[in-house]
């Protein structure tokens, strides 16, 4: 007995290190002091096939949304939909809304201008032309920040990082065109479309295009309150505009300026003031409304396009739904935890889930736990329909032109979120492999640098990996 327990032990022994060394063979064409967690297991499996570094913490990045659209589907249901109303406590009467109109966003990150326009377009056909009241911008579906914590003060203008309110209009997203001055030294000035709701101020200084005074008077820009922005720097002359986008900061005064308008156009005026309502208040009468597509479209679109508004907006509404209150970051993550441990039977343990998008420097999870997450969603995809919405390798989304996976000739055979933040490259899917084996990986590959001399070409190294380790395991599993 003793010695049957031996041999076992030293087979397990010598499975880990026939594991381990394969792997080292791989890291070596990644630039040095990079930092490798990598877990592949065979769907339905009870072991993996390998096991690097498996419980090891690490910045998931984007492949936190996996996470995140699993929660959604078991809690919200793929029917799902996003509400915004028009509606008041008040009464219609020749023509007249004496009461409030109350515009209550539900946090829809498809809603547009669009939609808002056609709302206004309905109040119009029940005949009114003035409201004798205010209009109240009601976000009060969500509490607290915009943010979530570990959120680099340096993407927050960025469209990809806008702030996921209650509030969104045209994804809070809006472009500006900077021309540079005819004469060195003077400001370059900026020009935004009368239809955006922000107020742009350029302090850029224009330096000459052979100037060598440019090298570090970067181009940056300062947010203000009610959606004012400051432009500082420099810019070289240049025959062209150059095209900037910011994300708005204050989604109730941006959807309020654009709500107004609309009015307007319309030939509806108000008497009252334009106002943020940020309680929770019992429904009126429902005037107008919108709808968001299924949630299930919004998740394929979040997953193929790494969308990080749909991501954090699902996961403050998963909190607002699971606990009755309004949603919030903290919220989500309490819900997220206990939906995946009593609905999917997966312990998030001692992983850190700040928001549903994976921006957050806070995040951390282990292979091992997504690799849990996985291997749920493989053996329930035919009621969840999970997988097909994974970006599909050489095909579509953020894996259409992925380097590694080409190379390895699995285009078409991987589906798999991506994850990226500096020096992060991340994946977590399925592979269907050459003998028609369906197996899920996790790879968690951060310390990822170049030095400054071969940034043009900092992706070669990972394209050498990913190409030699999945073609590997595609032809031998």
């Amino acid at each position: 007995m003793r010695f049957s327990r031996l041999v076992t032990g030293l087979t397990c022994a010598f499975m880990l290190q026939a594991q381990a060394a394969p792997v080292e063979e791989y890291m070596q064409y990644l630039p040095d002091g990079a930092n490798l967690a990598l877990m592949v297991q065979k769907v339905g499996a009870s072991t993996p096939i390998i096991d690097y570094h498996g419980k090891q913490m690490a910045l998931p990045a984007s492949t936190m949304k996996v996470i995140t659209a699993l929660a959604a589907l078991l809690e919200l249901g793929p029917d799902f939909r996003f509400q915004t109303t028009m509606e008041t406590k008040g009464a219609v009467s020749d023509g007249t809304l004496n009461g409030d109109l109350v515009a209550r966003f539900g946090g829809d990150p498809t809603l547009s201008r669009q939609d808002l326009r056609n709302m206004v377009a309905a109040l119009k056909k029940q005949g009114i032309t003035h409201i004798k009241g205010n209009l109240v911008i009601d976000t009060s579906v969500f509490a607290s920040h915009d943010a979530a914590p570990g959120w680099p003060w340096n993407d927050m203008t960025q469209c990809f990082s806008a702030p996921p309110g209650a509030a969104i209009v045209d994804k809070n997203c809006f472009s500006v065109s900077l021309y540079s001055a005819n004469t060195p030294g003077e400001n370059a000035f900026v020009r935004i479309a009368s239809y955006y709701p922000a107020h742009m101020f350029s302090q850029v200084r224009t330096i000459g295009r052979n100037s060598g005074d440019g090298q570090y008077c970067e181009l940056d820009v300062v947010p203000g309150e009610l959606n004012r922005y400051t432009l500082t720097g420099c810019m070289r002359q240049r025959a062209e505009p150059l095209p900037l986008a910011f994300a708005v900061q204050d989604g109730a005064a941006w959807a309020g300026e654009i709500l107004k308008a609309e009015l307007r156009a319309a030939d509806i005026d108000y008497s009252g003031h334009l106002v943020r309502q940020t309680q929770v208040t019992s429904p009126g009468t429902v005037l107008a409304s919108t709808q968001s597509a299924p949630l299930h479209n919004l998740l394929h679109t979040m997953l193929k396009k790494s969308d990080n508004m749909i991501a954090d907006t699902v996961f403050r509404t998963i909190g607002h739904h699971y606990f009755n209150v309004p949603g919030t970051f903290r919220a989500g993550s309490d819900a997220v935890r206990r939906i995946l441990r009593e609905k999917a039977g997966v312990d998030l343990g001692n992983s850190i889930q700040v928001d549903g998008s994976g921006l957050s420097r806070h995040d951390l999870i282990a292979p091992d736990t997504m690799m849990q997450v996985l291997q749920y969603i493989a053996k329930n995809d035919s009621t969840l329909d999970y997988i097909s919405m994974l970006p599909l390798a050489g095909y579509d989304g953020t894996l259409q032109y992925r380097g590694g996976l080409h190379e390895a000739g699995l285009d078409g055979k991987v589906s798999a979120k991506t994850g990226s933040l500096q020096g992060v490259y991340n994946l977590a899917g399925f592979i269907t492999t050459s003998s028609g084996a369906r197996v899920a990986f996790v790879q968690y590959l951060s310390g990822y640098a170049v030095p400054p001399e071969d940034q043009k070409t900092r992706r070669i190294p990972l394209v050498r990996f990913e190409s030699r380790l999945y073609s590997d395991i595609n032809k031998n599993n």
